[in-house]
């Protein structure tokens, strides 16, 4: 199943000082945080912002040339995470056929943007590495403290990531939030 989303913004984890492109599931309180280069975090903010350069970046230049060539962008999927890396399709169509290429998210998405393509993420990729709104993170939590009670505390830590734009951290709390809700599953099996 394909989940739409749509770019929530562009920002700077303060934390790591990389910047990440946030996208949002537009049907649940789930964002998927994307860390880009900021060359790529920079032509994706452009756009967000409807700022055109004074001469054409990368991504402008391939939506000419795609545009002058009558090649339609049909859609952007983020289709895979693996060892921390995410990988993305461009779906487009020319002359009646359609074409798959790779391409890193970053990319796609400024690509996407410029074409008014839509853009999705796989759900198992969403189920993996998606925020959750209200969900509880892990800051440094005592070992001694009961499994629920960490739980909580990991839940706590992940809003506060999340407000202060801790994309990385947050997804490190999300990770050991999963742990401990499959160690609870298995205690209570």
């Amino acid at each position: 199943m394909l989940v739409r989303v749509k770019v929530e913004r562009v920002t700077l984890d303060t934390a790591t000082s990389r910047f990440v492109v946030i996208l949002k599931d537009e049907k649940q309180n789930r964002w998927l945080p994307i860390v880009v280069g900021s060359t790529e975090a920079q032509a994706i903010a452009l756009q967000l912002e409807n700022i055109a350069p004074p001469r054409p970046l990368t991504h402008d230049l391939i939506r000419n040339l795609l545009e002058i060539l009558e090649v339609n962008v049909d859609r952007v999927l983020v289709n895979d995470l693996r060892d921390n890396t995410y990988f993305a399709l461009i779906t487009m169509t020319s002359d009646g056929l359609a074409k798959e290429i790779d391409a890193r998210p970053s990319d796609a998405i400024a690509i996407a943007l410029r074409m008014k393509a839509p853009i999705f993420v796989e759900d198992e990729v969403m189920r993996k590495a998606a925020i959750i709104e209200g969900a509880t993170p892990l800051e440094e939590v005592d070992d001694e403290l009961a499994p629920s009670d960490r739980l909580e505390q990991l839940n706590i830590d992940l809003i506060n990531a999340v407000q202060d734009e801790r994309y990385e951290e947050a997804a490190r709390i999300r990770d050991e939030i999963k742990k401990v809700k499959s160690h609870l599953r298995e205690k209570t099996t």
